[in-house]
């Protein structure tokens, strides 16, 4: 390697003795493996060398032991945060859709209840994205008729009239318990 490779990391450009290269600033791989080149190759400090790529002397370090372990593939930006649904596993959403098609009308909080007793630590949330995922929400319905558009705007309206006329109806959380189950 020349001592008159030189990388600008203001124009993304790599210049040495017969031409320069244009390095994209999108390219994370590129401008590590050149970082590791400079630092390895050409006896430059490695603090000022890592910081000129906008990284600290330890990643610097990271960096080499991947690319000594893996290549230039294990300079590629990895996915930060969990690599898989920790809770959510197949199995656990294989027994949440297992009790939607058992029992269609089962809400979601019993089927937390269900899963929670058969070991499975989930939290509500999950499966309410697990029923989303597979897009089967049930569609609320209205146990009475809309009110005319008026009363809906013109609240004061509504005093006028008694009490009762005004509320909306106790929506039904579980269903009747019907004889012979």
């Amino acid at each position: 390697m020349n001592a008159n490779l030189h990388f600008d990391p203001a124009t993304y450009q790599l210049t040495g003795p017969a031409g320069s290269l244009s390095i994209p600033p999108t390219d994370q791989q590129a401008h590590r493996f050149l970082m590791l080149m400079e630092g390895e190759c050409l006896q430059a400090n490695i603090s000022d060398v890592a910081q000129k790529y906008g990284y600290c002397r330890q990643r610097y370090y990271q960096l080499l032991k991947d690319f000594a372990h893996g290549g230039l593939p294990a300079l590629l930006p990895r996915k930060t945060g969990p690599q898989s649904p920790y809770r959510r596993t197949d199995q656990a959403v294989r027994q949440v859709l297992r009790y939607l098609f058992l029992d269609s009308e089962a809400s979601p909080e019993v089927i937390t209840q269900k899963l929670r007793q058969t070991h499975f630590q989930i939290s509500l949330r999950s499966v309410h994205r697990i029923i989303a995922d597979y897009g089967l929400q049930k569609k609320t319905l209205r146990s009475e008729p809309q009110k005319p558009a008026a009363h809906r705007r013109h609240p004061a309206r509504c005093q006028t009239r008694p009490q009762r006329a005004c509320r909306r109806p106790q929506r039904r959380t579980r269903r009747p318990p019907t004889p012979g189950r």
